[in-house]
């Protein structure tokens, strides 16, 4: 794939940012840079970034966030405030334990582990 600075603007902005961004606000974003960019040019280069596995995508029930963390990691997201944050729990006894149980290959395992995060616990 051949270089382009809107693809590249919009890799930074995931990248740089750490609140696992919709593609509104990565829209936003990228307009204060590149003013006559589109939300489809926005659209159109997330999903090449994905396919290449330059970032990666959360689907959740209401929303599809970007990931620029594409090592093996969880999320935690906050129940209260919607904010989504990275976790590393290591995986190999679960995978060993799922392979023993169930006789399935796992390849990858994705957790979110949704409750209350530190700034809403009893308020």
């Amino acid at each position: 794939m051949r270089f382009s600075n809107q693809r590249e603007l919009i890799r930074e902005l995931i990248h740089a940012s750490k609140s696992h961004p919709t593609a509104a606000w990565i829209y936003e974003k990228a307009r204060e840079k590149i003013t006559n960019i589109s939300l489809g040019t926005v659209y159109r280069n997330l999903n090449q970034l994905v396919s290449e596995g330059l970032i990666d995508v959360i689907v959740e029930e209401n929303s599809t966030r970007y990931d620029g963390n594409t090592k093996p990691h969880h999320h935690l997201r906050c129940s209260v405030c919607g904010k989504l944050s990275d976790i590393e729990i290591p995986d190999l006894q679960l995978k060993k334990k799922i392979i023993r149980s169930h006789h399935f290959n796992v390849e990858k395992i994705e957790m979110v582990f949704i409750g209350t995060c530190s700034e809403h616990i009893n308020t």
